[in-house]
Order: C-alpha cells, then structure tokens, then sequence
C-alpha cells in the first residue's frame, strides 16, 4: 500500500504581503524522539518504535519474519533506490553506533564483503560491498551505505540502496538522506538489552515483504 504526504500550503503572509512572524519560525530537523515530536504538520504513519511520514513517490513497505509474524524493518523505497530502517535499544549516555559500526564493518568481511568509513551528514557511516546471488544464477555486487543516528536510549540504523549508496554526495542522495529528518522514534519507558531491536507494528493494509534469505 502506498502512503502520501499532503503537500504543505504556502506561506502565510500579512497584509503588507510579508511573510508573517510565525511562518519564520523553523522546526530544527530531526529524527525526533516521540516524546518530544514537535507540531510540524507532518502527517507520520506509527508503526510502533517508528513513526514514519510517507514521502511523495515512495512506497512504505513492511519487511515480515513469516515464520514469527514479527516486523523487522521499514522501508521506502523509490524508482531510483530505497531506504531500509530500524532503530535498537541504546545506553542512556553512550555512543552504540561508535560501538557496533566496527562489528557490522568486521561481519561484512566476513561474509565477503567490504566496508569503508566516510563522513556524512549525519557523522561516521559505512559503504559497503556485498557479493549476492542473483535470481537467475550468478552473482552480483550489491552496494548499501549504513547510517547511524544516536537518540536519547536509542539508535537509528539506516541502510541506503540503490543510488544513494552509490552516488552519496548526488543532490538526489541528499532527499533520500531528508527522509531521517522527518522520522521519530518511540523508544518506550520498559528496559531492554542495549542493541535490542525496537519492536515495530504491522498497520492495517500495509504492505508486507519477507527479508531475502
């Protein structure tokens, strides 16, 4: 199923057709946490410990255990990529994605693959190669670039395919990176183990699309 967001109205102005004062008041971007989600307008879809707004062109897709029924991921994906995302429990004042970027870089290698740090927009990420099968027979070179996000108790993963994994300073790379400036993340009051996955919710209709073995 595919979710829209509302194209927002112009600006108000005043009668001397100035822009009036509370249109200049920017919202600073996020990813949010939920408990603090500001009034921006923003239409968001909840899906438990993701509350995501659907962009323009974009489909909201669900990926689903079948076997378990749980939701493992979100994803928007794009005719020219596509973004998958999943947010995990994290220590009150530490750094988890400084701390798991190197095992996701080491269990890469393992499996073949490489990956290679860069500054991005939003700190430290990873570009990485992984060797697939294709459906067909063969195999193929797949490219994703991993972003970490550190949140009050929570990280958010995103892992970008498609063109903005291998253009990332493309100006078209840039909108899909806006997709986490509009995401908030609903970490919940109960303990859990720190990189325990956030719990997400199926929504009535959705899409769902198992993970590839």
């Amino acid at each position: 199923m595919k979710f829209r967001r509302k194209s927002a109205t112009g600006d108000a102005e005043s009668t001397d057709g100035a822009t009036s004062e509370a249109s200049q008041v920017e919202t600073p971007p996020g990813p949010y946490d939920a408990d603090d989600l500001p009034e921006d307008g923003v239409e968001r879809v909840d899906l438990g410990s993701l509350l995501i707004a659907p962009e323009e062109g974009r489909e909201l897709r669900l990926q689903v255990d079948e076997s378990s029924g749980n939701v493992q991921s979100v994803m928007l994906a794009g005719a020219d990529g596509a973004i998958e995302l999943r947010a995990f429990a994290a220590p009150r004042n530490g750094d988890l994605w400084n701390d798991v970027r190197p095992q996701i870089a080491a269990d890469t290698a393992q499996r073949g693959g490489t990956a290679t740090e860069r500054e991005g927009r939003f700190g430290t990420e990873l570009l990485c190669q992984m060797k697939v099968q294709r459906p067909e027979g063969g195999t193929a070179t797949q490219p994703s670039r991993i972003v970490g996000i550190n949140g009050p108790r929570w990280l958010l993963r995103a892992t970008l395919l498609g063109r903005p994994a291998i253009e990332p300073d493309a100006e078209d790379s840039a909108a899909w990176e806006d997709v986490l400036t509009r995401v908030a993340v609903r970490r919940g009051a109960h303990a859990l183990p720190v990189g325990e996955p956030l719990p997400l919710i199926l929504p009535d209709q959705a899409r769902r699309v198992s993970p590839p073995a």
